[in-house]
């Protein structure tokens, strides 16, 4: 089965990512660039002395403000995301259970072949886990003290394994570039809408040729992609964060070489009574399992994988027991055809 095959699985995940990612950064090129070439085509045919757009100013001005507050979300966002959940550094482990907490990283971080990553706790009984981060030597792990009460240490070792995955994998780096991409992308829209509208309104009657038509449909649906910017950049990048939860998922199990448990810590978090309440929505798609209860986290299909930031508890737990080659009562592995 391909499901059972963690290094199949590894490579499909790798690519959908890298063409979501493409996608991504086309989709802002065309953001930024795509207004200049409008107004140029509206302006082509413009009187001597009228306004003729012929530097792409709106395309550099918007990529070197989006490269500005990228940088900065970027550079900032593992701090900003551990603040806003109210997570405490564990310094010196002063309860048995963070002192299990400890050993477990330092056993993941060994099997990973990583450096140990900073480790913190959030105040929140809700079971929960992410990773976030630069890179492998600026990278956190943090944990819910809801988790650290309701898995055994093998479960324990799993969610670990399954942070550490993201860390080797560069997820965390790619996340939060993909986090600050749709802050930025929807400051670049609010800027380029008032902008598109102002520049329409002083070229209207700038040129009657043909380009100066076919830069108006230009225009427009530059416009529309405009005010659609945060949307598809948020869906996109919640298409990216489901794909690479079961990519987590199958690292783990090379890790632990025990995909059995895993599973298991998975179906008790998905089993707990509450939604998370100190991991928000913009950090959501950072943790192990979706913090704010969605639906669309709970079905499988084209439209959840788009609207969703996790897959279905139900698939991951069928693929990592496929993993174990673990039947089900009929005497067939979970998730067979």
């Amino acid at each position: 089965m391909s499901d059972a095959n963690l290094f199949v699985q590894q490579r499909s995940n790798r690519r959908r990512s890298v063409l979501l990612v493409v996608g991504f950064l086309l989709f802002f090129a065309w953001i930024g660039f795509g207004g200049d070439f409008a107004l140029g085509l509206m302006t082509a045919d413009a009187a001597p002395g009228a306004y003729h757009h012929t530097f792409p100013w709106i395309g550099i001005a918007a990529v070197l403000v989006g490269s500005g507050l990228t940088w900065h979300g970027w550079r900032n966002g593992p701090k900003d995301v551990l603040w806003a959940t109210g997570a405490w550094e564990v310094l010196q482990p002063s309860k048995p259970q963070e002192q299990v907490l400890v050993n477990v990283v330092e056993e993941m971080a060994i099997a990973s072949g990583l450096p140990r990553p900073s480790i913190w706790i959030v105040p929140e009984q809700d079971p929960n886990a992410f990773a976030t981060g630069t890179d492998e030597r600026h990278a956190h792990i943090a944990v819910t003290e809801g988790l650290l009460t309701t898995l055994s240490r093998e479960e324990l070792q799993g969610v670990v394994a399954h942070e550490m995955a993201h860390i080797r994998n560069y997820d965390v780096r790619l996340m939060t570039l993909l986090a600050a991409l749709v802050g930025v992308m929807a400051l670049i829209s609010d800027g380029m809408v008032r902008t598109g509208r102002h520049s329409r309104l002083r070229v209207r009657s700038s040129g009657s040729g043909k380009k100066g038509g076919l830069g108006g449909i230009l225009l427009a649906v530059w416009l529309i992609s405009v005010v659609l910017a945060p949307i598809v950049s948020r869906v996109l990048a919640l298409a990216v964060s489901r794909k690479r939860e079961f990519l987590a998922d199958a690292t783990a199990a090379q890790f632990t070489r025990n995909p059995a448990a895993l599973a298991t810590a998975l179906r008790r978090i998905e089993d707990a009574a509450h939604a998370t309440q100190t991991i928000h929505r913009g950090s959501a798609h950072l943790c192990i399992a979706d913090p704010l209860g969605r639906r669309s986290s709970a079905r499988d299909g084209r439209i959840a994988d788009l609207l969703g930031t996790h897959p279905p508890m139900a698939t991951r737990i069928a693929r990592l027991k496929a993993m174990a080659y673990q039947f089900d009562q009929t005497g067939t592995l979970p998730g067979a055809v």
